[in-house]
């Protein structure tokens, strides 16, 4: 399957305005953003567990790295309300659930293939920093290295936030609201933009705050092998 697959194109994707789409697994649902592969896929989805639900024991063979959007996200290695920022390296394995139900939005087979470091941030405990570049930003940076950096951004009420992508960048709105290209982005609206895009985001009356990735798709993606 392929799912806004060419990344050389700009993407945007209204996740809220979609179906949810049934999984593998009851009480699992999806919706999925970019997809390269069958049920073994390089990924980008939002995905709901129902109440009780849960996943099948899996290795992530190319890495898994997921933000928890809503409700509470469990596992063997502990619970995760809304606001946790997870990366399961390449050769982690888990069995995923939820009791009370959640919205996530994870990332599969993304990862650089030597990385092993685990990650786990409660992100409502960790502190905002003023961005020093950038005027009306706030950042807080949950992974860096060579192959990318990820971090939430809060921008400003009525500001103007360049988006310059040398080496690519996604966005997904977590709370307020933007516009970009005449496109209104709103909560759990995702934005990708190619490598060498220039852009900029104007935010609306409350700012915004957003999961953004950057400089990850230098080399062009593929699908895993199965």
């Amino acid at each position: 399957m392929e799912l806004n697959a060419n990344f050389d194109d700009r993407v945007v994707v209204h996740s809220k305005e979609m179906p949810w789409k049934t999984s593998p697994m009851a009480g699992v649902d999806r919706r999925m953003l970019d997809r390269l592969g069958g049920e073994v896929a390089r990924a980008t989805t939002i995905v709901r567990y129902a109440p009780g639900s849960y996943f099948s024991p899996h290795v992530h063979t190319g890495g898994e790295e997921f933000l928890v959007l809503e409700g509470v996200f469990q596992d063997e290695h502990g619970d995760f309300p809304a606001g946790s920022y997870i990366r399961n390296p390449p050769q982690s394995s888990h069995t995923p659930r939820s009791e009370p139900g959640c919205v996530i939005f994870v990332k599969l087979g993304q990862f650089d293939t030597a990385d092993r470091t685990q990650i786990r941030i409660d992100t409502n405990h960790k502190a905002f920093a003023a961005d020093d570049q950038r005027s009306g930003v706030e950042t807080m940076l949950l992974f860096a290295d060579d192959h990318e950096e990820v971090s939430l951004e809060r921008w400003e009420a009525n500001a103007t936030i360049n988006l310059e992508a040398e080496r690519s960048i996604e966005v997904l709105v977590l709370e307020g609201s933007f516009e970009e290209s005449r496109d209104q982005l709103k909560e759990q609206s995702w934005l990708r933009l190619p490598n060498g895009s220039t852009s900029s985001a104007q935010t609306g009356p409350t700012g915004a705050k957003v999961w953004i990735k950057r400089n990850h798709l230098m080399e062009a993606p593929t699908a895993p092998k199965v």
